[in-house]
């Protein structure tokens, strides 16, 4: 037996190194200029119009009429928790709460709060906050571009708590923040492809496009979900764009990564250090994990218009689909209490603002497409998920994340990693989440990216 398992390790260590030097892949060159909408109705303007959320009386009428008709729920089973999914019990509550309490007058004035425009990028007309720093006359300070980049099921509304953390100087800084936020294409108030083939790596395609649009040819980025993919995706693409990219959820898909994982199983200190073990191992947990919560991929990823048609014509199916992963995505625990914990983190408001961004736009057909089209065959393809990135990044990890890889696996990745930090709390939604924690993070990352470009430049100045 220990033949077989010696050889076994060994086939798994030949293959980790071969496919780490493997890099002889060229990037992908996508066309800038891919019309994703229809000529018809999206003519070549190039103008930037403001936009403010305006929900006609009628949509909300039918909501209410929706939620005050729904069917009687089946009761859940008696200790399951939120293990079989949303507790039917306490979502009727939240339901009624909906109906009878939230005042979308009132949120939509606070969403409306920040300067909102619309630009058509593609052929698609695609909806963003553009949020200026506020600064004292007395200060004199440089304004940085960042572009922040939800996911699924987030939207706009995760960076509502962010904002004024970022576009406020702080006293022992010499810059600031000016915030670009889109709603993804397909979500929210931006308009959806007509036609497959926009995949994550189209998008960021899409979103390079709109800083150019609003004059910014080198910015940082931010994301989490999705976003971390498109804003990764950024240094994989645009590296001399991107200044920085910080990501609450780095990644590394190449397969050396898996199959280092898969040999930490019977060597772990080769993978992953003894103080961060039990985030990796045993992989019979953290997998079994996976698909516990990854079935809903397969569904999006395989008939996305299927699942989207039910959740439209549902508002009770539509929030059920959403709460889940914003109790079971913010801490696994959660998901063995009767209310999934949903309000541990999370304002009752804030959840269904995020539910009413998708009912309101009747986007979330639009939105699972996202799933098809980043796992389509034509996409996968292009291997963008796998590439080294050279760009100065920043890894924040959050320990109730729904899956981890330790430092050496992100580091064969982002050969320019110049911060990863181990978060003292929170989960997949960081941004509504723990909003302080992610901020100081990014702002300690840019700090040390701006030392670094000041010390290159002094270095350079000398050499002349």
């Amino acid at each position: 037996m220990w033949k077989f398992t010696l050889l076994l390790l060994l086939l798994i260590y030949g293959a980790a190194k071969y496919w780490s030097n493997s890099e002889n892949l060229e990037v992908p060159v996508l066309p800038s200029d891919q019309y994703w909408g229809s000529r018809e109705t999206h003519k070549d303007d190039q103008s930037i119009r403001p936009f403010k959320i305006d929900v006609k009386k009628e949509v909300i009428d039918d909501l209410n009429t929706r939620l005050s008709r729904t069917r009687s729920l089946r009761k859940p089973l008696e200790g399951a928790g939120w293990t079989y999914g949303v507790d039917s019990e306490y979502l009727q509550s939240v339901l009624e709460y909906w109906r009878t309490k939230y005042d979308w007058t009132q949120r939509q004035t606070l969403l409306n709060k920040y300067p909102q425009f619309k630009t058509s990028i593609q052929g698609l007309d695609i909806h963003f906050y553009h949020v200026k720093p506020t600064i004292p006359k007395s200060l004199s300070v440089r304004v940085l571009p960042l572009l922040l980049v939800h996911g699924w099921p987030g939207s706009i509304v995760e960076f509502q708590k962010i904002i004024p953390l970022l576009t406020v100087p702080r006293a022992d800084r010499d810059f600031v923040f000016e915030l670009i936020i889109p709603s993804l294409p397909g979500y929210g108030f931006s308009d959806a492809a007509i036609r497959p083939g926009l995949g994550s790596t189209q998008i960021t395609v899409v979103l390079k496009n709109l800083m150019s649009r609003l004059g910014f040819e080198k910015f940082y980025a931010q994301g989490g979900d999705a976003g971390s993919i498109i804003t990764a995706n950024m240094g994989v693409l645009y590296p001399e764009s991107v200044m920085g990219i910080h990501s609450n959820m780095c990644q590394n898909n190449a397969p050396s990564s898996y199959l280092w994982t898969i040999l930490g199983a019977y060597i772990p200190s080769l993978v992953v250090s003894s103080e961060h073990w039990s985030k990796m191992y045993p992989l019979s947990y953290h997998w079994s994990r996976l698909v516990e919560e990854f079935g809903y991929v397969h569904i999006q990823a395989t008939k996305p218009d299927t699942v989207g048609t039910a959740l439209t014509d549902s508002p009770a199916g539509l929030a059920a689909y959403i709460l889940e992963k914003f109790s079971t995505w913010t801490n696994p625990e959660y998901r063995f209490s009767k209310d999934g914990r949903l309000l541990e983190k999370f304002t009752i408001e804030e959840l269904l603002d995020n539910v009413m961004i998708y009912w309101v736009t009747n986007s979330i057909t639009t939105t699972v497409r996202l799933y098809a089209e980043t796992f389509s065959i034509a996409h996968l393809s292009l291997q963008t998920e796998t590439f080294p990135i050279n760009t100065p990044t920043a890894c924040a990890l959050f320990p109730h994340e729904i899956t981890y890889q330790s430092e050496s696996l992100l580091r064969s990745r982002y050969r320019n990693l110049l911060q990863i930090n181990h978060m003292p709390r929170g989960g997949h939604f960081a941004a509504l989440e723990e909003p302080q924690l992610l901020a100081d993070d990014f702002w300690s990352f840019v700090t040390l990216v701006e030392a670094k470009r000041t010390l290159d430049k002094t270095a350079k100045s000398t050499e002349l």
